[in-house]
Parts: structure tokens; sequence; C-alpha cells
């Protein structure tokens, strides 16, 4: 099909929105532990954590962005309005979870946006399925990322407790009050490191799609262009900037009560999860992964220390996220192709 630049410069524009929504969306990940332990005010988290965001485009690459680009669905069966639905259903859903301050997954949303509407224009065929493929490997990490953040939660605060468990309360506080400023970075690095590259992978298929390759990619190499990293790493960085302070609340004091120490384990453990997925090129969901380190923490104190209740209306957002967000990005795959 014969596509306009301008087209292809609004669904850019539609995908760095994405970016910044799921910046602004998740910027609760990045920042919730660290606020509700007071160790940081609202506005100096943000800044903290955005900086962190951005940075991560100089230290990670591109793997993740490679699997959404190549490793979900067939890139030579889609176009321009499937991918521009893919991203107005993983937008839409991101805002109506953000509304109920529910911390669902931008990446399932953007995963579902894009099968759904790749499924609604040609068909099952065109997703690439396999017990090990990319698809697949998401979907097993909606349930292993938060079982892995559970454990290493609770790996890390049970080995922080042992450790200085001959310390006064008032230094441990005093220590790890400091020490969230390093396990908040850490996790910010792993969170742009993993979500910014979704965005880079689609609008490399766009320019793909498009026979605009010589714009996806550097001079003589397949490695992604600066300029695709550069506006990702600052459209989640400005999201995260702007905060979603709705899933703050949840993420910070609804699930369970955290101290600095918690709030140091809880980070790290994420953190670490983050980076392994990112050199592996899975795209984990970072609010899955730091949902369940939070809870991890918790039970160390308790069963009755997480509430349970409010980890359950999660998860069933965590459920509905990818079918919800296939079946919108569908109905506009079919309104743009019909109507456009």
């Amino acid at each position: 099909m014969e596509v306009s630049f301008g087209l292809i410069l609004f669904i850019i524009v539609v995908a760095l929105a994405f970016d910044f929504i799921n910046g602004f969306h998740d910027a609760a990940n990045s920042i919730a532990t660290v606020v509700s332990t007071r160790v940081l005010s609202p506005g100096a988290a943000v800044v903290w954590a955005a900086f962190f965001n951005f940075v991560a485009a100089f230290l990670f690459g591109t793997h993740v962005a490679k699997a959404i680009g190549s490793g979900m669905v067939d890139a030579s069966t889609i176009n321009v309005y499937v991918i521009l639905a893919a991203l107005t259903g993983a937008i839409a859903w991101n805002l109506i979870t953000w509304y109920w301050g529910l911390p669902s997954s931008s990446s399932h949303a953007l995963i579902g946006g894009l099968c759904g509407a790749a499924v609604a224009h040609g068909g099952l065929s065109v997703l690439i399925l396999g017990w090990d493929s990319k698809l697949a490997l998401t979907v097993y990490f909606i349930l292993l990322s938060p079982l892995i953040g559970f454990v290493l939660g609770l790996l890390f605060m049970l080995a922080t407790v042992w450790i200085f468990r001959r310390s006064h309360p008032s230094a441990i506080d005093r220590y790890f009050r400091r020490g969230q400023l390093l396990s908040a970075a850490l996790y910010s690095l792993g969170h742009g490191g993993n979500d910014a590259q979704k965005t880079m992978g689609i609008i490399v298929v766009l320019l793909s799609t498009a026979k605009l390759d010589a714009w996806a990619y550097r001079s003589g190499t397949h490695e992604i262009a600066w300029w695709i990293i550069l506006l990702c790493h600052a459209a989640i960085a400005a999201g995260t900037m702007s905060g979603g302070w709705r899933i703050v609340k949840t993420m910070g004091q609804k699930i369970t009560k955290l101290k600095p120490v918690g709030g140091f384990s809880a980070e790290t453990a994420g953190a670490a999860a983050l980076f392994s997925a990112s050199a592996l090129g899975i795209p984990v969901s970072t609010t899955h992964t730091i949902t369940g380190s939070i809870m991890g923490v918790g039970s160390t104190q308790k069963f009755s220390a997480v509430k349970w209740g409010v980890a359950e209306n999660i998860v069933w957002a965590w459920v509905l996220t990818i079918p919800a967000a296939a079946a919108i990005a569908a109905a506009c795959v079919f309104l743009l192709e019909k109507f456009a």
C-alpha cells in the first residue's frame, strides 16, 4: 500500500505518545517505594527516575526491540494501519488502568495490541508461535516475572535482615535511606532499558513496512538508528517525570507497608530481574516484576502484612491486559481498513 510521509510521521508521534504514557503509567514502578518510605519527595523521585530511564539508552543493547520487531508477528504481513491500531489499543488500555489506579503492564498492552491488530488483519497465521518463540516466552513471563520478583524480593530482604541483624534499627534505617537512592537508580535503569526498547521495535517495524530501512538502521548495519533510541528514551523519561500518582499510591501504600530496608530490597530484586531479562531479549513486564518484589518483601514480616485483596485486583488487571488491548486494537484496525 502507498503510505504518505505525513502518515508515517503521525504514527511515529503516536508511538512516542505511547512511550510517554508508558513512563507516566509505570512511574510508580520506579518511585513508589522510594516515595512511600519518604527517602525522596515525589518531585525529586521522578527527576531521579527519569534521569536513569534516559541514561539506560547508553547501557543496554537492543535485544528486546528486535524481539518486538521480528519475534512476535510476521512483519511482512502487516501494514501501517496494523501498527497504528496496536498503539491505539495499548494507549487506551493504559489510560483505563491508570484511571482505576491499577498497575497493569504497558509492555503486555503493546504486545496484546500488536497481536490483536495483526490477527484481525491477516489471521492467526501471522503470529510467530512455538514453545520457544518470543511470543511464548512473553506469555510464560506473565506468570514467571511476578514469581521471580517475589522470590528475589523475599531472599534479598531475608539476606539483608540477617547481615544487619546486630545493627541498631536507627542505624539500619539510616543506611538504607541512602541505599534506596542506589536501588531506585538501578531499578529505573532496568525499567528504561527494557520498556523503551518496545517502542523502538514498533518504530523499526513501521519504517521497514514503509520501505524506509535507511531511516531505521545505522548506515551499513542492522543496529537501530540512534535517533530512534534517544527519542524513545527521552519520551519514557518525560512520562516518568509526569508521574502517575494514582498508581504510586497503590504500589507504595496499598500492597504492604514498606520501610527503607524493604524498599531497597524490593528495588534491588526488581532491578536484578530486569537486567537479566533485557540481556536475554525478553520483553517482561516491569510492573509485574516490582509488584512481585514488593509482595515478597512484605511476606517476610508475616503473611497478613500483604494486602492480598489488593493483589487480587492487580492480578485481574494483568490477566485482562493482553486480551483487552488486543480487542481494542482489532476493532481499530477493522475501522481503519474499512474507512481510512
